[in-house]
């Protein structure tokens, strides 16, 4: 294979992991639709790990971009009541991933061979998008206004919606800022815990996958995962903060629509065009 063009197709993945990694519009559903048309060559092996590595990339950006926030111990910045908060923002992210941590392991891959399909992806996308539409027509009551605001209560229940997103097309962060919306989340907080739960989740579940793919692979193979990686990472960085600027003035239902219209594509072109 001609490694600059195969280069090409691990950058044009990359950022389109970058970006639809931290939007409600399910990362998955972009994968598929995208691979479809580039066909990355290698073996099914290195397909499944290259698109682990480079989510990878997009939960370091994360870190970096949250670190202040999510690191618990000394900064001159930070008073004791600062570091009380995080300890107990580190909790309660904790207690949002048991529900999907326990379900994944035991189901994930079932789920897989069920879902994992574009006929299920279209249509999780096109009801996602129609319940943010309804759930931003509502007028929630917003009970709270920052993560710190967020009870264990409501981080437990943010967990179980999460379970939703074992399902292709549903979107991990969709599933999560659904869940919190409806529970009294102002926007940004819900979408920033969505980030910090997604941290431990991705992480599991990536090297899960990595130990079942194994690390045999050529000098090729790894440069191009990591050419992935870095452009999700550095993608990564620029969509967050483009979608926390985002959310800061606007609702979600921007993001309803383009799930609806996507799912439409994706389902058009998987049972009516592709021969």
């Amino acid at each position: 294979m001609s490694f600059l063009w195969e280069a090409l197709k691990a950058v044009i993945l990359g950022i389109v992991q970058g970006i639809t990694e931290w939007l409600p519009i399910s990362s998955s559903g972009h994968m598929i639709l995208v691979n479809e048309f580039l066909n990355m060559a290698g073996s099914e092996n290195f397909i499944n790990t290259f698109f682990v590595v480079i989510q990878l990339g997009s939960i370091l950006a994360v870190l970096i971009l949250y670190f202040h926030k999510l690191w618990p111990f000394y900064f001159r910045s930070k008073t004791p009541e600062e570091r009380k908060n995080t300890w107990l923002l580190l909790f309660k992210i904790l207690v949002a991933c048991i529900p999907v941590g326990v379900v994944g392991v035991l189901f994930e891959d079932k789920v897989d061979e069920l879902f994992y399909n574009p006929t299920a992806i279209a249509i999780a996308l096109i009801v996602y998008g129609i319940a943010f539409l309804i759930v931003e027509s509502l007028h929630i009551r917003v009970t709270m206004k920052s993560t710190d605001d967020i009870d264990f209560i409501t981080a437990a229940n943010i967990g179980l919606f999460q379970i939703l997103a074992l399902i292709p097309g549903t979107s991990r962060s969709g599933s999560t800022i659904l869940g919190g919306r409806m529970l009294g989340c102002d926007r940004a907080a819900v979408a920033e815990f969505s980030f910090f739960v997604a941290i431990p989740v991705m992480a599991g579940a990536s090297l899960l996958k990595l130990l079942k793919c194994g690390f045999a692979f050529t000098m090729v193979e790894w440069g191009l995962m990591g050419i992935g990686f870095l452009v999700a990472f550095v993608v990564s960085i620029f969509g967050i903060r483009f979608f926390m600027n985002y959310i800061r003035k606007h609702d979600f239902k921007l993001f309803g629509v383009y799930r609806i219209l996507l799912g439409i594509l994706v389902l058009v072109y998987f049972r009516f065009l592709k021969k």
